[in-house]
């Protein structure tokens, strides 16, 4: 069998290294940390978690909690690693981010069929490959990206909240929680009208860390900083990450003005990510204005949060429904820098262009995963030419067609409904895509 190099070990690559090595194919995977990292990587384990804990949504409504369940009956390590390590997240699958990156870097170093090489990859290999190296690839191999042919990018900025440690939160004020009753899984830090206002105002006025070429408006839509939201109206974060709705202030048996959600980061409850803080300020100034939080008051930070250039292929003409280069099939992208948004999604694209260049390296058709699929949906979203504007997205029902027939019940039911005959789908197809495997 010919040997497939995988240059990334993030969630995606590591992710195609697994399928590519679970079908019999020698795998190497090339990975630069610890030698460099990328401004947003602080560890030397693979699959590292640099934004939230929270891999979103784990119900069958939502899209990305079917993309879960897809990858799940086909044999995803991501999925495998994050169900053995989840922490409480009422309704959403988070995890505890060492023991996650721990459990995927032992199941892959473990592999007989991996061999991991530590260093920067500078050049793309001229062989069968699959390039996971993200948003934030280093600028060496970006620039041999760059001179593809016909290849254009587009740049987004990300950031990430902080994490606080939860020894130092003061539980007088801070009070355990799920909405509507669903559960204690979150922390709540309740503001009355004065403190919401107090804050929002520092939030306008707190100084920002420069970051080179943002102006202010290239921000996914998903993960936009605190201080930009508050920028597009007073009560805009009242209706987002601080909405109280389903929540009672046990001080005072009512539902407070707003609140900021804490969400454990790791299974010991011994830090807390600041739900939907996502944040370019300075360092001192995200410990002054969040220090204003109710319960934060002498909070310790133990990451701050950070804001970095994302650089994504305009994908569309370029990459095939596979994620396989048009110009070359022996050359796959996955994760990110393809245009699909979300850890899950990184890891389905990943997924994806494993099994696809394992079954080519076989001598066996691909896998067409159908649109009504979540998979498949994904696919056909970045190579679909007739996007006119192309930007990264979260798996949505949206990419997927309707059922064709009219739904009573509201959008839970007609979610349901969709995610039900994709699961159809997925059963029909599950033998084709498991019969190759050849253990784990």
């Amino acid at each position: 069998m010919e040997r497939a190099i995988v240059v990334g070990a993030g969630l995606a690559g590591c992710e195609a290294a697994w399928q590519l090595a679970g079908r019999g194919v020698p795998v190497t995977l090339v990975e630069m940390k610890p030698h460099a990292f990328t401004p947003a990587h602080h560890s030397a384990g693979f699959a590292e978690l640099v934004c939230s804990n929270s891999l979103r949504s784990d119900q069958l409504t939502n899209a990305v909690g079917l993309l879960k369940e897809e990858m799940r009956q086909l044999g995803s390590l991501i999925l495998k690693a994050a169900d053995a390590t989840r922490v409480p997240a009422g309704g959403a699958l988070a995890v505890d981010r060492e023991k996650f990156s721990d459990y995927v870097t032992q199941a892959v170093r473990s592999h007989p069929l991996i061999e991991v090489v530590l260093r920067e990859a500078d050049e793309l290999p001229q062989t069968n490959a699959v390039i996971a190296t993200g948003p934030l690839t280093s600028d060496k191999l970006a620039e041999k990206i760059a001179a593809l042919p016909g290849l254009q990018t587009l740049n987004f900025y990300d950031a990430a909240a902080p994490i606080v440690s939860g020894e130092s939160l003061d539980m007088t004020k801070v009070f355990r929680q799920g909405r509507y009753g669903r559960g204690d899984d979150y922390l709540n830090c309740p503001m009355n009208r004065e403190e919401y206002e107090a804050f929002y105002q520092a939030l306008l006025t707190a100084e920002k860390a420069d970051v080179h070429g943002f102006d202010g408006t290239q921000v996914f839509e998903g993960c936009m900083p605190i201080e930009v939201m508050a920028a597009r109206g007073e009560m805009v974060m009242a209706f987002g990450p601080m909405k109280p709705v389903g929540l009672v202030d046990p001080r005072t048996g009512r539902e407070p003005y707003a609140a900021v959600q804490l969400r454990a980061e790791n299974s010991a409850g011994t830090m807390y990510n600041l739900v939907g803080f996502q944040t370019r300020l300075k360092w001192g100034e995200q410990k002054r204005v969040f220090s204003m939080i109710p319960g934060l008051e002498n909070a310790e930070f133990l990451r701050y949060g950070v804001m970095h250039r994302n650089t994504y292929l305009r994908s569309p003409g370029m990459l095939d429904r596979y994620y396989r280069l048009i110009a070359d099939d022996r050359i796959a992208f996955a994760g990110q820098m393809t245009g699909v948004e979300g850890y899950i999604e990184s890891a389905a694209s990943g997924f994806l262009a494993g099994i696809e260049m394992a079954r080519r390296l076989e001598g066996k058709p691909p896998v067409d995963f159908p649109r009504e699929t979540a998979i498949g949906a994904l696919g056909l979203y970045i190579s679909d030419t007739t996007v006119s504007d192309f930007q990264p997205m979260n798996v949505n029902f949206g990419i997927m067609p309707p059922l064709g027939y009219r739904i009573k019940g509201g959008k839970r039911v007609k979610n349901a409904q969709l995610a039900a005959r994709s699961l159809e789908k997925i059963d029909a197809m599950r033998e084709d895509v498991l019969s190759d495997r050849k253990g784990e």
